[in-house]
């Protein structure tokens, strides 16, 4: 017998276990609040920037070739920002327990297209320390950059200031958590009502045993003013037959 999806059905089913539901959503959003709060290590970033440009006089004017020539530097720069002429230095400045290879894992360079700006973003578990990381970088790269390239023309526009949290982010966490719980718990809904193969109604025995329904018996429910009534009648046609004999 093919059997068809009713939507009523499968509302009730998960009204039905709707308590069901909520303890999986609650769960997993509390779990994950705790966990993302407690037990992950926060993450802090900053970032500072730097000015791929040659300082100039006033009298002097810009040349589109040199712009042209500092925007073909920038890739350079990129890969001598990370490099560990720089970072080697950044670490004994800044009394880093750790090697150049680490410290560039926590490092990321950029810049816009076409921009003479080079973004310098840094991330530790401490924010004053990634400040503090992101700024050695900065001015050590502008220092050795004249010997390095023999070139003088970074500048920086703009120092890192005190790390933000960036990870984790609690709120979003939890957020995920509250809907992967609220999928579960309506797929474990789904799952006990298909597994339950007991017979309540009767669509449920032309269902599972594809027998028609010939007729039902009603539950009739007595209040209990007409039991009273019923046992008042019993007592009185006791008596009578008593006296009648």
């Amino acid at each position: 017998m093919e059997k068809t999806i009713n939507l009523k059905e499968l509302l009730q089913s998960l009204k039905k276990r709707l308590f069901l539901i909520i303890i999986f959503t609650a769960t997993f959003t509390v779990i994950s609040g705790i966990v993302s709060y407690f037990f992950l290590t926060p993450i802090y970033q900053s970032s500072t920037q730097l000015l791929v440009n040659q300082a100039k006089n006033k009298n002097e004017v810009y040349s589109p070739n040199e712009v042209q020539t500092n925007l073909q530097l920038i890739n350079t720069y990129n890969v001598i920002i990370k490099s560990p002429a720089i970072l080697d230095k950044v670490i004994e400045k800044e009394n880093l327990e750790m090697t150049s290879g680490e410290l560039e894992k926590l490092i990321s360079v950029s810049n816009e297209q076409e921009s003479q700006v080079v973004n310098i973003t840094v991330q530790n578990e401490n924010p004053q320390k990634s400040k503090n990381i992101a700024n050695a970088i900065s001015t050590t790269f502008q220092k050795e950059i004249k010997s390095i390239m023999n070139v003088d023309n970074v500048s920086i526009l703009t120092k890192a200031s005190v790390g933000s949290l960036i990870k984790p982010n609690i709120i979003l966490n939890m957020i995920i958590a509250l809907v992967v719980g609220l999928m579960v718990g309506v797929g474990i809904a789904f799952l006990l009502e298909y597994l339950d193969k007991t017979i309540k109604k009767d669509k449920d025995v032309e269902d599972q045993l594809g027998l028609p329904v010939l007729g039902t018996i009603n539950i009739i429910n007595i209040d209990s003013d007409t039991k009273k009534r019923g046992s008042n009648m019993y007592i009185n046609e006791t008596r009578g037959d008593s006296i009648g004999s």
